[in-house]
């Protein structure tokens, strides 16, 4: 009886044999510990306890005839040679449809201080993308609230798109509108590194009641070790696949892949795998690639998973490594430019800099001639910006130009409307910011 689904999973959970080991030595930042060799496997978590009682989680990083070493979730003060380590064994996550309307971290307990049940079917963190040959198409278009998003860059079911911005210019707040306008049956949000104090403003301010109704917060504050902190994408993205296995659309939102790249680095160079690429170890690619690969349509009979990753750009770099290998797997990507915001337009999307891989074919002909003409325009308008300004243009020097700047500030106007009924209702806007 599914009452019972969760008491069944915690039996299950109850190992017969306990296998133990003590810490023989340490190694920088990470802890080696002998007696484990037949039961340890990389990836495995581990408890330790040491002489006063204390209790410290880790994760096996390396393995070698002189022992396991652990990379410990936590400050490794008062650890002592002898100290006992229990293997805990496979992460695995456990997710249940009672989660949605929660706020849990990247092991599935509960933030919001009330108990919460767990699934009969664990999960493992990470698995393998759906069949390539057997994935579904990108399906058909979602509306999302937001004027700009229904049309000039549309947002379809299964695919996934990179929200490439700098720190304090609308991308929380854009993840929200997502959260609460977006097409979907399940939401799940991936808050990695975010800080402490933003988190509750993010679920009940920006989240709002209505978004947290159908959604899964999966979080690791600033403060929480690496290892929490890449798990926390990881854990979303498996409860995600839950979901989806389930039959459901799900929009994924992940803030941010920087910051789970970041706490890969630090894991990655605790097992002294080398820096390379700008800091980044060369194993950073592979983790960003596999965890997008899993978003996207599923196989026939399965859900579709739409995923929004973010990126943190410092100073609009694009080339930098994170949103280089990010951009190359995504099926479109949105920048949000500083300027844009300062000047008081949000969401402060850069058109001339975005792109959305579902098009042409998620809009009709006539759709795509107003999405070409105002992307012309756009470009237009930028073009002559300074000269403008400057009051160096001569009107009637060149018609396109003149154009843009009768168009421009209804065009403008347009971009930052966040009340969009439908995807019809916006493309009616778009048409009258375009006439003359």
């Amino acid at each position: 009886m599914p009452a019972f689904d969760s008491l069944l999973a915690d039996l299950g959970e109850i190992k017969p044999i306990r296998n133990f080991g003590l810490i023989q030595r340490t190694q920088g930042n990470t802890l080696i510990a002998a007696g484990l060799a037949r039961c340890a496997r990389l990836g495995d978590r581990v408890q330790i306890r040491t002489k006063s009682g204390a209790e410290l989680s880790g994760e096996i990083l390396g393995l070698s005839h002189q022992g396991a070493e652990i990379l410990p979730e936590g400050a490794v003060e008062g650890v002592a040679i002898g100290d006992r380590v229990e293997h805990v064994g496979q992460s695995l996550i456990a997710p249940d449809s009672s989660w949605i309307g929660r706020v849990i971290d990247p092991y599935g307990a509960p933030l919001d201080g009330r108990p919460i049940a767990r699934g009969n079917r664990p999960r493992a963190l990470r698995s393998a993308p759906p069949a390539p040959a057997r994935r579904k198409r990108l399906g058909g278009r979602l509306a999302t609230g937001l004027d700009a998003f229904n049309t000039l860059l549309p947002l379809v079911r299964g695919q996934r798109v990179g929200l490439f911005a700098g720190s304090g210019v609308g991308k929380t707040t854009l993840l929200g509108q997502f959260a609460r306008g977006v097409e979907a049956d399940v939401v799940v949000l991936a808050l990695v590194g975010e800080r402490g104090r933003e988190l509750r403003d993010f679920v009940d301010e920006v989240l709002g009641p209505e978004g947290l109704a159908r959604s899964v917060v999966v979080t690791a504050t600033s403060d929480r070790s690496p290892l929490a902190r890449r798990r926390a994408a990881l854990t979303a993205m498996a409860v995600a696949e839950h979901f989806r296995d389930e039959g459901l659309h799900v929009l994924l939102l992940c803030d941010s892949i920087t910051r789970f790249a970041e706490a890969h680095r630090e894991i990655a160079l605790a097992s002294g795998e080398a820096a390379s690429l700008r800091g980044f170890p060369p194993s950073t690619a592979h983790q960003i690639m596999s965890l997008a690969e899993r978003a996207g349509p599923g196989l026939d009979g399965q859900g579709d998973i739409t995923g929004i990753f973010t990126v943190l750009v410092a100073g609009s770099d694009m080339e930098e490594p994170v949103a280089d290998i990010l951009r190359g797997v995504l099926d479109g990507h949105v920048v949000l430019d500083r300027a844009i915001a300062e000047r008081g337009r949000f969401p402060a999307v850069d058109l001339s800099r975005s792109v959305s891989r579902s098009l042409p074919a998620a809009a009709t002909a006539s759709e795509n001639a107003s999405i070409t003409e105002a992307r012309r325009l756009t470009g237009a308008w930028e073009r002559a910006e300074m000269m403008v300004q400057a009051g160096l243009y001569a009107q009637g020097s060149d018609p396109l130009t003149d154009r843009a700047i009768r168009v421009w500030p209804k065009l403008d106007a347009f971009l930052g409307g966040t009340e969009a009924a439908s995807v019809a209702d916006s493309f009616n806007r778009l048409r009258r910011a375009l006439e003359q």
